[in-house]
């Protein structure tokens, strides 16, 4: 006789079989997270928000490097060498009283880099690299199972698996040795327990203490990690006051005593932990003397149509999460027809979205997952206007920021276009496609963008020390000095990479029978507070010593040139513009 339970008996092979296949597909779209990631990883030259991970991880310093002075490139890179007798404490000592970061980040690097030799004396970038390269790969099975718990389908859980793997903007993030990818990480699963949490409270339920732990401990290491983070916590907060008003005006629950279940008691006892976790912080932040200088460009006052700056460049901001063409290609033309192309991608793409997520919000299984998700998304983007608009503090101007809330969007995306893949037609102007053929343009769209930015045509880097370099040697004949005014490590950063590139270039001379022009090369950092004028005189007196032939090279040099420069020539010659590097040239005899 059969047993009652024959069905599902014969059933569970199935079921194993199809888990064998999901883990297999997630292996794939791993797998091209991390070749996508790793690709040309060390072929950019690193940007100063990159060289302060590096020193700061190693342990070392940026006052040790010398001001008001001619240096050489090797006094200048010796931030960039590790040593053996440096320790953790070292990472907080420098990292607490020259940046305006917190540590987790930079102690993980500091053991990471251990694993590595060095580059010609230097810390080698690519291995610094890796490690936000592996956390981004980690990121795809990780929205994979923030989709599953938002909706019960694999086809939306590989879809955001496949959209994270490719993504211009995940790419862009874990091609720098910065700590955004960790960071995302902890957005991704300080969310899985937002929405768990948000669950017992639909439901009436008793949430688990083990949940509100993890919640905790994932929201205090991600404030560790990056102090904005707790944008993400305020834009949990907000959707979490939502729901409670929401929950007072129901008819049901008229009674208070049932909204104010032990979940609710829980959840607050989760938001005070991790304020505690947070306030730790407050301390350090405030008595770090750097934080307001590190962080002018992001702050300003804006007059006439540059009140609409902040919302074309968060625009920009969503569309690359998905679309990033090649345009910051020196070619004008490509550049025209990337912008043109992504442009009617947003315009045909924009529509399916939507009518995928009103068909996600109808739907009474997936209707209160999308919504909290949705709300939390605008509450995470009202919070950044108001910073922008009423206290001056445009984060649109750094795309990076937008990690608060990156994973929900891929989620969001995912769950659109899987309604997409299951209708019939799809319109693309005149002509009619299915809607697998709209998902798989969609999917092609991303890869293609992912390409764009490993090759540097897209998010590309901020400063280009490398053409910089390039233009040096093929301008001067003689000993090469170059000046740039400096308030912070973030202007000794933007030396470093001219200084790096040299150093390169000179390896490359002793090993290639190529002809390198190669001019000795020294760096002046005239030091500047709030008045300009100290860097006109540190130079000045720099000049009056020399007697040789030299050219001197001003690098954002934010400062009245000296009087001693009236006897050298200015360079007539229009030479390009270089990202990150503004200059004049002075022949000077």
């Amino acid at each position: 006789m059969l047993s009652p339970n024959w069905l599902m008996q014969l059933k569970i092979p199935k079921i194993r079989e199809s888990k064998h296949q999901d883990f297999l597909l997630l292996l794939l779209w791993f797998t091209v997270a991390l070749i996508l990631r790793f690709l040309n990883l060390g072929a950019k030259p690193p940007w100063t928000d990159e060289f302060s991970t590096l020193v700061f991880s190693l342990g070392n310093s940026f006052l040790g490097v010398p001001l008001d002075q001619a240096i050489n490139i090797d006094v200048l890179l010796e931030p960039l060498k590790p040593r053996v007798n440096t320790s953790i404490q070292d990472v907080f000592k420098h990292l607490f009283t020259e940046s305006n970061h917190p540590p987790i980040y930079f102690i993980l690097t500091h053991f990471w880099l251990r694993l590595f030799p060095t580059d010609d004396g230097l810390v080698s970038v690519w291995g610094a690299r890796a490690l936000a390269a592996i956390l981004g790969a980690i990121t795809v099975p990780a929205t994979y199972a923030l989709s599953w718990l938002v909706i019960k389908s694999r086809s939306v859980s590989h879809l955001a698996a496949i959209i994270m793997a490719t993504s211009p903007y995940g790419i862009f993030l874990a091609q720098e040795t910065r700590h955004y990818t960790l960071a995302i990480l902890w957005v991704i699963a300080s969310l899985a327990c937002f929405l768990i949490s948000t669950q017992h409270l639909k439901n009436n339920t008793k949430l688990s203490f083990k949940v509100v732990l993890l919640w905790v401990i994932v929201n205090a290491l991600g404030i560790a990690t990056h102090y904005f983070f707790v944008l993400t916590l305020c834009a949990q907060v907000i959707v979490l006051i939502y729901l409670f008003i929401r929950g007072l005006r129901k008819e049901e629950n008229v009674d208070h005593q049932n909204i104010l279940t032990s979940s609710w008691y829980r959840i607050l006892a989760a938001i005070t932990a991790t304020a505690v976790a947070g306030a730790v912080w407050i301390p350090i932040f405030l008595q770090n003397s750097y934080g307001g200088k590190l962080t002018e460009w992001i702050q300003g006052e804006r007059s006439g149509l540059a009140w609409l700056s902040p919302i074309f460049q968060a625009l920009a901001a969503w569309i690359t999460m998905i679309s990033l063409l090649p345009v910051e290609s020196p070619q004008i033309p490509i550049i025209i027809a990337s912008g043109l192309v992504m442009l009617a991608f947003f315009i045909w793409m924009t529509p399916i979205l939507l009518r995928g997520l009103n068909f996600r919000l109808k739907e009474p299984e997936n209707h209160f997952f999308t919504q909290i998700l949705l709300n939390f998304i605008i509450a995470s983007l009202a919070i950044f206007f108001i910073l922008t608009y009423f206290f001056g503090i445009d984060l649109t101007r750094g795309a990076r920021y937008n990690f608060v809330y990156f994973p929900s969007v891929i989620v969001l995306i995912a769950s659109s276009l899987a309604i997409c893949w299951h209708i019939g037609k799809v319109k693309i102007w005149r002509w009619q496609i299915s809607g697998k053929k709209a998902v798989l343009i969609v999917c092609l769209m991303s890869l293609t963008s992912a390409i764009t930015v490993v090759n540097n045509l897209g998010y590309q880097k901020y400063y280009r020390p490398d053409l910089f370099v390039e233009l040096i040697q093929k301008t001067s004949q003689v000993p090469v000095l170059i000046a740039t005014t400096q308030k912070t490590h973030v202007h000794i950063g933007e030396m470093m990479g001219v200084a790096r590139e040299f150093k390169i270039r000179e390896s490359r001379k002793k090993t290639s029978r190529k002809a390198i022009n190669y001019v000795p090369t020294r760096f002046v950092l005239a030091h500047q507070d709030n008045n300009p004028e100290t860097s006109t005189v540190a130079l000045r007196k720099i000049l009056e010593k020399q007697s040789n032939a030299f050219d001197l090279w001003l690098v954002n040099f934010y400062a009245d040139k000296p009087e001693e420069l009236d006897t050298c020539v200015q360079e007539k010659q229009i030479l390009p513009a270089i990202n990150g590097y503004e200059y004049k040239l002075f022949h000077c005899q």
